[in-house]
């Protein structure tokens, strides 16, 4: 992997992750404006880890511009990796039951796959 393409990979993810806090950050005001049912804000959280990724994905697919598809589907998992990491080791174990762990890594690598292809 090219310097460029790691710049771009890394760039990308930033870019996800500031966005997702900007989301958050809103999130929280709605929640606390608003009194949102727990429900609405595990909606709302996946929401986030859909838009946040297809973002990242057609950031990628800008940058790199070639196998779009493969460098979006790239960003999705590492931002689930990177999630699943800080999950693990601030919550000390396992964050979720397996079905939800693989349901948000499909939500993150479909999401960034498809932002890759479409960008």
């Amino acid at each position: 992997m090219g310097s460029s393409k790691v710049k771009t990979t890394i760039r990308s993810l930033f870019a996800s992750y500031l966005l997702a806090a900007v989301f958050l950050v809103v999130l929280a005001f709605l929640l606390y404006k608003f009194h949102l049912k727990e429900s609405h804000v595990g909606l709302a959280v996946s929401a986030i880890y859909v838009v946040t990724c297809f973002i990242g994905g057609l950031l990628m697919g800008k940058g790199i511009r070639q196998r779009r598809f493969f460098w979006g589907f790239l960003l999705g998992a590492l931002y689930f990796a990177v999630l699943f990491a800080a999950s693990f080791l601030l919550g000390k174990g396992l964050p979720m039951d397996t079905g939800q762990l693989l349901r948000t890594f499909i939500m993150c690598a479909a999401s960034g796959t498809i932002g890759g292809m479409l960008s």
